[in-house]
């Protein structure tokens, strides 16, 4: 495949303002973001951002940015209109969309969304991770995947919910955000209306597997340090600062 790496960012976060800037060890947290997919070594990286001061601190930093919309609705939306600006002769045959609140992501887990894509069957692939912490199992904040065995490490997911499922003895997955489209099924998503599932459990994933696409899912060893909050990003500076990936 030929992939393409994009990381959408956005200034209006509600509990975090202005989180792409947010300095962590001298820089700010979207270049950590971006030198993140570079190193997992995918394909071209760019930044998808509605904000000028973004563009330009991630151009600083030697990466591609493409300017896009401010009222997109979701980072899907967001990648979709820079992949046009990007590569509008269709060079790029996958995206891989990085979320810019993870600065401190393995890179061997962007490589590993990739991985799912190689069944043909596969449309969308993502990324989950087993729960270990009992509190995680009944938080609505937790994302949950509820699948079936597809091969090794790999679930093909029927289903996403905030509740606490599936019922019964057994593994259950925390929901990691990080996607791998293929191209054709990012046009398709991305022209769906919102679905009944999406709009109940407010996971916009939903709406693909309503529409009869298949989402697979990697099974990886840790959970990605996401930044929503001042003490996320306290713990991002502590790790960075020393010089080492989050496990």
């Amino acid at each position: 495949m030929r992939p393409l790496v994009l990381v959408p960012a956005r200034m209006a976060s509600t509990r975090l303002p202005g989180k792409p800037l947010a300095e962590i060890a001298g820089r700010p947290m979207i270049v950590h973001v971006a030198e993140r997919a570079r190193e997992a070594d995918c394909g071209p990286v760019a930044v998808a951002t509605d904000d000028a001061r973004v563009a330009e601190a991630v151009r600083d930093a030697g990466f591609a940015a493409v300017m896009t919309r401010a009222d997109h609705p979701s980072g899907s939306d967001r990648i979709f209109e820079a992949l046009g600006a990007l590569d509008p002769e269709g060079r790029h045959d996958a995206v891989i969309n990085v979320q810019g609140d993870l600065p401190t992501i393995d890179p061997a887990d962007i490589r590993a969304a990739l991985s799912p894509l190689s069944d043909p069957a596969c449309d969308i692939a993502t990324l989950g991770v087993e729960i270990v912490d009992e509190a995680e199992k009944t938080n609505p904040n937790v994302v949950k995947i509820v699948g079936s065995p597809r091969g090794p490490s790999i679930l093909r997911a029927l289903y996403f919910t905030r509740a606490t499922a599936p019922w019964g003895e057994g593994p259950l997955y925390h929901h990691v955000g990080l996607y791998a489209y293929r191209r054709a099924a990012l046009d398709r998503f991305v022209a769906l209306p919102p679905s009944v599932l999406e709009t109940r459990e407010r996971l916009e994933q939903l709406r693909a597997l309503e529409a009869g696409m298949e989402i697979h899912a990697a099974i990886i060893d840790s959970e990605p340090l996401g930044v929503d909050t001042q003490p996320d990003l306290e713990r991002a500076r502590a790790i960075l600062g020393q010089g080492k990936q989050a496990t």
